[in-house]
């Protein structure tokens, strides 16, 4: 579940956004990449396993990454709990800006 928070189309930012996201336990996003948007996930609760690029790291609260425009990323929720992180997008989020690599898999599946 993804919540916008801010975006230029409801707040003062021009050139930003930030949205709230959760995953139950096992679930995972789509791995997919924004040619135009910087992004920061930064992990309120839960952990999860974060790939950029193919690299994977597990994250849990407090912890945060930087993923550059282009790169192609996925996060999984792991652990006993529900994931909740924050995305930061610059510039704004746009449905636009975002390519999905859905007929990737994982090194796992």
């Amino acid at each position: 579940m993804i919540r916008e928070i801010f975006n230029p189309r409801n707040s003062v930012l021009l050139n930003g956004s930030l949205a709230h996201a959760s995953l139950e336990v096992g679930q995972k996003t789509t791995r997919h990449f924004h040619p135009k948007a910087e992004e920061i996930y930064f992990i309120l609760k839960g952990r999860g396993l974060m790939e950029v690029e193919g690299e994977r790291v597990e994250m849990g609260e407090g912890d945060s990454v930087a993923i550059p425009n282009g790169a192609k990323h996925q996060i999984e929720a792991v652990g006993s709990e529900k994931l909740e992180f924050l995305c930061c997008c610059a510039p704004a989020y746009t449905h636009e800006d975002t390519v999905l690599c859905e007929d990737e898999t994982s090194d796992d599946n």
